[in-house]
């Protein structure tokens, strides 16, 4: 699908960001116009507006940045469980396929449990959630350990689409 929203990046900056080899920069460069937009939308409908490779981009960042912080857990708690169903297809597009297997093993266990993942919980209820499921414990860690090359993968394949992700000028 083409994108309906396709920020514009000076061909200079993208040029001096991809040379100075800093990753994270290059990842900030693509996903932080995507943040503007949708905290101005207020809305996840955004998302259907996006190409594939933004929403990947996209929904990989909000994964990352909860997962990062307080596991799968806390990801799932804080109701952002339906940003993983597309991951493992467009992660095996790009080749991550290590990493759709983390996010496919993590959508097995909550399926399994998901009546108890998604209850409310008190604070004490959700710190016992970490106690109660120890597998997400293994698939965090396995998620920190492929993060940065999964992130590089996922660059790699922006740049080679970079039209489906901004203009260049």
């Amino acid at each position: 699908m083409k994108s309906k929203f396709l920020p514009t990046i000076e061909e200079a900056k993208l040029n001096e960001v991809v040379a100075s080899g800093n990753q994270l920069d290059l990842y900030d460069l693509l996903v932080q116009p995507l943040h503007e937009e949708m905290y101005k939308r207020q809305t996840f409908e955004f998302m259907n507006e996006l190409s594939e490779g933004q929403q990947l981009l996209l929904s990989y960042d909000y994964v990352q940045t909860q997962v990062l912080q307080g596991g799968f857990i806390q990801f799932i708690q804080n109701g952002y469980v339906s940003l993983l169903l597309s991951l493992p297809g467009w992660l095996e597009d790009i080749g991550a396929n290590d990493m759709s297997k983390v996010i496919d093993d993590v959508l097995k266990v909550y399926v399994l449990n998901r009546e108890r993942l998604d209850a409310e919980t008190s604070v004490e209820d959700f710190a016992k959630l970490y106690n109660e499921f120890t597998e997400f414990e293994i698939l965090d860690k396995e998620f920190a350990e492929l993060n940065d090359e999964t992130i590089q993968q996922i660059l790699d394949y922006a740049l080679e689409a970079i039209e489906d992700f901004a203009v260049v000028k």
